[in-house]
């Protein structure tokens, strides 16, 4: 068989203008093309023994719905691709697939690995438009054994979709109003439109698994009320909620936010649509986003789509060090947010009516690496400035709220109080209690916490069919 030539010319997706995107909240990206979405899927090379899957949290079967979609059997190629993955329009959009399966794509080595998130959505949007939801995988008979999951998060949908599929009875726990945990209060509508993550939520309670909204484990009832109502399992997926903190002189002025705050009140409150919506929200003229990962780039965002005239990413490192993945740091400056390097806050300014109007900072040079292996920032004397501006956020990441551990006895923490849990199994030190997502390993993407819920379902399965 004559060996097939390599196509380096991977298939661009089309966007909004960056002028006229960073004045609206509709979708940056606008998908493939079926001629695109075809033209891309054909540079796939079939391997043998494909890297890509290994390169998946999930394991999603890429190859044989990349071949499906080459040869116009969608439904074919949505089957394949929700064998393993019970978000993937979700995950076309939020995943960073440059640094999983794409990084492992052989074309990689060249420079240009198929664009396998791109192709995901794609096959992901036909299956909504066609239905609102994909082909019905394979259900287990039923094992007539019930298992409590908390959280409706990436982590928690994952796992009760498995689970269901495998013939349990599964209710699903969330302390919100709606389901869909930090893919609806912590992702904007530009980057992940909440009715893709409906309809991902309602699949997911297609397959059987029952909702409970309005519900705080840990208050509302705590994890022993749910072995005494009848659960022979339970896993926890609350997610990391609570906000971290720059502790510096200032902090509790007026319209200082976390990015936990600002974001969930644009998301999933809609202050971007306020008065329609009744979420207030102050952006002044001057913003100051403090942090360099996805949640800041989101902030940042957010803050000009809401009529900030100027927004500034505050990072104590340089933009190689930045967390933020390459696409969403390129969308933002394209935008006009303005990265503001190698600086570091020292203390907020507020005037007389304890609103803050500024922030000192002073500039850093990068010297050594330290444990992240990123070089370390550190301060150059006699460079302080003041920044003006009007709204600060602050956007450094998140840890888990002790609301769940501090009421579940038999569960052992890590000092950063996340739950210690096996992370091949997600076993926690409580027989019968599993834990995955950011609950176990602090802040992280989307996609490792499916891996977590994913992997966490199997063992349940395994523990239930010994019962």
């Amino acid at each position: 068989m004559a060996k097939k030539e390599l196509n380096l010319n991977r298939v661009d997706m089309p966007r909004q203008d960056p002028k006229v995107r960073a004045r609206n909240f509709e979708e940056v990206a606008l998908g493939y093309s079926g001629a695109d979405a075809v033209a891309e899927a054909s540079r796939c090379l079939q391997c043998p023994k494909p890297a890509c899957k290994a390169g998946c949290p999930v394991s999603v079967q890429i190859p044989e719905f990349i071949k499906a979609l080459r040869e116009g059997d969608m439904p074919g190629a949505v089957q394949a691709l929700k064998e393993k993955n019970s978000l993937p329009a979700v995950c076309g959009r939020v995943c960073p697939q440059e640094q999983q399966c794409e990084k492992t794509c052989i074309l990689s080595r060249q420079g240009a690995p198929v664009a396998i998130g791109r192709l995901e959505r794609y096959v992901a949007d036909w299956a909504l438009r066609q239905s609102g939801e994909a082909p019905r995988t394979a259900h287990g008979a039923s094992s007539g054994k019930r298992v409590a999951v908390v959280g409706a998060g990436p982590a928690g949908l994952t796992c009760a979709a498995d689970l269901a599929r495998m013939g349990h009875a599964v209710t699903l726990f969330e302390a919100l109003h709606t389901a869909g945990g930090v893919l609806k209060y912590g992702i904007p509508e530009f980057r992940l439109p909440k009715s893709i993550v409906e309809s991902e939520v309602n699949y997911v309670r297609s397959l059987g698994v029952e909702i409970v909204l309005d519900n705080v484990v840990g208050r509302t009832e705590l994890v022993d009320d749910l072995f005494g109502e009848g659960f022979n399992a339970v896993f926890l997926a609350p997610g990391a909620g609570a906000p971290m903190f720059l502790n510096i002189p200032g902090e509790n002025l007026n319209n200082v936010y976390s990015a936990n705050e600002f974001l969930t009140r644009v998301n999933l409150m809609k202050a971007y649509r306020f008065p329609d919506y009744d979420t207030p929200i102050h952006v002044g003229k001057r913003v100051a986003v403090f942090g360099g990962g996805n949640v800041a780039m989101d902030s940042s965002r957010c803050a000009l789509r809401l009529g900030a005239e100027e927004v500034y990413i505050v990072y104590r490192r340089s933009e190689e060090e930045m967390p933020a993945r390459a696409e969403e740091r390129e969308n933002a400056k394209e935008e006009g947010v303005i990265l503001k390097l190698l600086t570091n806050p020292r203390r907020f300014i507020g005037d007389d009516k304890g609103n803050v109007c500024g922030v000192e900072c002073y500039e850093m040079e990068l010297g050594e690496p330290d444990s992240s292996g990123r070089r370390r920032p550190i301060v150059k004397p006699g460079t302080e400035f003041v920044l003006d501006v009007d709204t600060a956020i602050i956007a450094l990441g998140t840890r888990p709220n002790p609301v769940i551990p501090t009421t579940t006895p038999n569960l052992t923490l890590t000092k950063e109080g996340t739950i210690v849990a096996d992370p091949e199994t997600g076993r926690t030190s409580r027989d019968g209690v599993w834990c995955g997502g950011d609950m176990a390993t602090g802040a992280a993407t989307v996609i490792s916490a499916m891996g977590a819920g994913k992997r966490a379902a199997a063992d349940i399965d395994r523990y239930l069919r010994n019962l």
